[in-house]
């Protein structure tokens, strides 16, 4: 998959040094998935939850912050929509962030 955008994370990660190994981890495995459903995805990370419009909320450090990514699986891309804390994620819409 082509991950939009890598800059997301490392600015996010350079503010939150607990989340660099964690999201580093993340990019690494869905950089070299291959992945057409959102089954695929889950497959993969079996915490991971499937939401509307292409959209999949991943755990990230145990649980302590969520990445929100929506998914375009015909074009293998998937775009970061959220990073942050559990408390700043439920402040969000995660169907359209």
């Amino acid at each position: 998959m082509r991950i939009i955008s890598k800059g997301t994370l490392r600015d996010y990660w350079q503010g939150h040094a607990e989340t660099e190994q964690p999201l580093k981890s993340w990019h690494q495995i869905a950089k070299s998935a291959i992945w057409a459903t959102p089954q695929d995805v889950k497959n993969t990370f079996v915490a991971a939850s499937i939401i509307a419009d292409n959209r999949i909320v991943f755990n990230i450090r145990g649980n302590d912050y969520r990445l929100i990514v929506k998914f375009n699986y015909p074009y293998k891309i998937a775009y970061i929509r959220f990073i942050g804390t559990h408390k700043e994620y439920d402040k969000v819409d995660a169907t359209t962030v």
